[in-house]
């Protein structure tokens, strides 16, 4: 009889540990969009894939992957991530009672879905993040150093050193796993600084980009400190083009000298040239000079040519009267003379 019912108690076992996986591997959402590499619990995960309770979803340093639940929460997860889907508690297929994740390292964006506000919660090593029926970014260092900036709606963030509550958009909250915890101000590009990490909030910076609704959100003034893109190949720079020779200075145009005017000469397109040329006359007549365009003034010089040496004629004609008159004086004095000489 007890043989009977040590048989019955481990065929028993048997079946509740087969069922057991079969409930834990229910499936809470699935994924929408997969960059790169992204690994769950059973390998890696590919778009469509279902993502399941106590599920550890991992990004590699190039890594993205965007997620919906059944209540419609959505949840990104950036480059060098590491998230663990902690628990999740059915209402109804509209909504849970429960849905926890722990943030163990990595940069996110949360946008809440159909579940009531207290239904949400996320872990980190510095607090708790509880949500308000909002979207926020938030990011986990090496250290456990937590960021939480606000995007929509309002959150609150509770540690060792007490709560801040995020009420505006773009305020945000750093806090330490000791119990530092900074005061709630204006996101601005310095935070990088502080958290040490240059790819920090890559959704705010644009550094990643998401798809859908989802990618919508953030902004904050935070696009001016991007830093170098590795979820991507950078194409190559282009080619800077060779600097122009500038063309040197035009030389500034020396006066001319004025040149004594000459006269035009003659075009050949004038209608005399056009004539044969066995009817020109072999001396052309002095009107047919003074007619001609350009002759004007050469005849002119030649008159006073003429003149000039008609004056030098004219007194070579004086000198020689002159000297004729001269000559009579002589003869006439000789005469006289001579008639003196035989009286």
């Amino acid at each position: 009889m007890w043989g009977w019912r040590s048989v019955s108690i481990a065929m028993l076992c048997i079946a509740l540990s087969g069922a057991w996986p079969a409930l834990a591997a229910e499936p809470v959402g699935q994924a929408v969009v997969i960059k790169t590499q992204v690994t769950g619990q059973s390998g890696p995960i590919e778009v469509d894939t279902s993502v399941h309770r106590n599920e550890r979803i991992k990004t590699s340093p190039s890594g993205l992957g965007q997620f919906v639940f059944r209540d419609g929460t959505k949840l990104a997860v950036g480059w060098g991530s590491s998230v663990v889907i902690d628990k999740y508690v059915f209402d109804d297929s509209q909504s849970v009672k429960k849905l926890t994740i722990r943030a163990a390292k990595g940069t996110f964006r949360w946008v809440s879905g159909n579940s009531n506000s207290s239904a949400y919660q996320i872990l980190t090593p510095a607090g708790t993040i509880g949500v308000r029926g909002t979207a926020f970014d938030f990011y986990v260092g090496p250290d456990g150093t937590t960021a939480v900036v606000l995007l929509n709606g309002a959150a609150r963030f509770c540690g060792p050193g007490g709560c801040r509550q995020l009420q505006q958009r773009c305020d945000c909250v750093v806090a330490k796993p000791n119990g530092d915890m900074s005061a709630a101000r204006r996101v601005d590009p310095s935070i990088l600084a502080t958290l040490g990490n240059q790819r920090a909030l890559p959704f705010l910076s644009g550094n990643q980009r998401l798809a859908g609704g989802i990618g919508m959100l953030g902004g904050c003034n935070m696009a001016s400190a991007a830093p170098e893109r590795r979820d991507r190949n950078r194409p190559p720079p282009p080619a800077s083009p060779d600097p122009q020779k500038q063309d040197p200075p035009p030389k500034q145009a020396e006066p001319q000298k004025e040149r004594p005017h000459k006269p035009d000469k003659p075009h050949h397109d004038k209608p005399h040239h056009d004539r044969p040329h066995h009817d020109r006359p072999d001396r052309p007549d002095k009107h047919d000079g003074h007619d001609r365009p350009g002759n004007h003034s050469q005849n002119h010089g030649n008159d006073r040519d003429h003149r000039g040496h008609d004056r030098d004629h004219g007194g070579d004609r004086d000198h020689d009267k002159d000297r004729d008159r001269d000559h009579g004086r002589d003869r006439n004095h000789d005469k006289g003379r001579s008639f003196n000489r035989n009286r």
